[in-house]
């Protein structure tokens, strides 16, 4: 038995998020599908992280087990010819033993994207979210800096949440202002369910006026979700890059 770890990139319109479900395509499923047509036997992918339904990727990280004797770069040529155009695998590589994409992460990136002016978006549509106003992005900065740090983000998550900890370190939040986007991007150790898109949402309000650009500091302090601001549309949010432990260029089986 042997463990790879490929990077797969998702258009996540059109699907029902990562995650096998009982009703709706996922991209876990197509993934699996593919994966059994190539080697024949049914394996079960773990993904480093399971986006909603409408949440897209350009650097989702996903391992399995295989006896498969296949190179890496034959599982990389084979997956992308069976799988759909709106998903594609990027690279492929041996990992250890032990190896799992979720619990092996040290960190991970997402961009969340707004649109701002007032002519929708013809063909960037499915990749942001359709404000169609301006945004005071200086507000924003100010507001996303005090992200920054190790924090209790219990204001941030998700109700319901059957997470251990709600302590996570963000250790890049930053506001762009690029053309007609405007672009959030939250670097971490790792994220709540929920918690780059109820800060995006936070980050809105603040640039449209409707919330101070303390709230943010107000709401980490609080540790209560209706101190934040509402959910942002997920279609905006790319999950950008997963990172790793390595050793010599090699992966390294532990967080």
């Amino acid at each position: 038995m042997r463990t790879l770890l490929i990077t797969v990139a998702y258009d996540g319109t059109d699907y029902a998020g990562f995650q096998i479900q009982l009703n709706g395509n996922t991209i876990q499923e197509e993934i699996e599908k593919a994966l059994h047509k190539l080697t024949g036997v049914k394996i079960r992918i773990t993904g480093s992280g399971r986006t909603d339904a409408g949440v897209h990727a350009s650097g989702q990280a996903i391992s399995f087990d295989t006896e498969s004797t296949h190179e890496p770069a034959t599982f990389l040529r084979a997956l992308n010819a069976m799988l759909p155009r709106d998903i594609a695998v990027l690279s492929s590589e041996e990992a250890p033993q032990g190896f799992n994409a979720r619990f092996c992460a040290t960190g991970k990136t997402y961009a969340y994207r707004i649109w701002t002016h007032p002519v929708r978006p013809v063909f960037e549509r499915r990749y942001v979210n359709d404000l169609g106003q301006t945004l005071d992005v200086a507000a924003m900065q100010t507001a996303a800096a005090a992200l920054v740090g190790t924090h209790d983000f219990a204001a941030f998550c998700a109700a319901g949440s059957a997470v251990k900890s709600t302590v996570r370190t963000i250790r890049r939040s930053v506001v762009e202002e690029k053309g007609k986007i405007v672009e959030i991007v939250l670097e971490a150790d790792g994220f709540l369910y929920n918690m780059v898109r109820i800060i995006s949402g936070t980050l809105i309000e603040v640039g449209m006026g409707r919330m101070p650009s303390n709230c943010l500091e107000t709401a980490l302090t609080s540790l209560n979700r209706s101190e934040a601001g509402p959910t942002a549309p997920p279609q905006g949010l790319c999950l950008q890059e997963v990172y790793f432990s390595r050793a010599n260029g090699q992966l390294i089986a532990r967080k």
